[in-house]
Formats: C-alpha cells, structure tokens, sequence
C-alpha cells in the first residue's frame, strides 16, 4: 500500500511564527509508527523553543534559510542540510532569509500536532 499527499491535501495549523502543514500522524489512516510534516517560517520569524519529551525529530531544509537553536549549540540551514533532535531536547527555529524558510519535519514515534507548545526548557 502506498499513500500520495499534496501540500495542499495536508491540514493545516497555524503555531507560533509559522504554519504546520501535517502530512500524516497519528489517527491519520497512513502511519502509526512516523509522523511527517513541513513548517512555513515567515522570513523574520523566531517563535520561541519547545520540546518535544518522547519524540526524536529528523529536520530537512528545502527551501529557505535560518537555525536551530539548542542549549547545545547552533546549526545553520539552507536547502538540503538535515538536522537531528533528540528527544527532550530543547529547540528554536529562526528563519533569517528573504524567503520563508520551509522544514520538513520527521518525528519517531509520531507526535500529535501542536501538543509541544509552550513547554519551557528543562
């Protein structure tokens, strides 16, 4: 079996400094071990942190520049660069291009959309 989902297909929602637009997740019908979606950051944009407690998240950048922010460290991203999260990590995107910067984003096992906002780091 195979699924085939367009951006326009996907549900969209709006979170802090960008748009969530989730392809798949849980209850969805597609996957009960992965979710996958793409946040849209306005340039400019930079919502504060979250964590994600349980969930590692594997982050590609395919349109667009910015950063991820961790206590850890910084990681520039542009167009093909991939960045990994683990879980309890906490971590902030900044988008700083003249674009909107657009993130695809895996999480294992899947996370629910919207649940991590608002979390203060640990």
């Amino acid at each position: 079996m195979f699924t085939r989902i367009a951006r326009e297909d996907a549900e969209q929602h709006p979170l802090p400094g960008r748009v969530w637009h989730s392809y798949f997740g849980p209850g969805s019908g597609v996957s009960e071990r992965v979710s996958l979606g793409a946040s849209v950051y306005p340039p400019g944009s930079k919502p504060e942190g979250h964590v994600h407690p349980g969930e590692e998240e594997t982050i590609y950048c395919a349109a667009g520049r910015g950063r991820i922010v961790t206590p850890d460290g910084v990681a520039d991203v542009s167009p093909g660069v991939v960045v990994h999260v683990a879980p309890g990590t906490f971590h902030a995107t900044e988008a700083d291009g003249p674009e909107p910067l657009e993130l695809l984003c895996i999480f294992t096992p899947p996370v629910v959309s919207g649940s991590y906002e608002n979390k203060e780091p640990a």
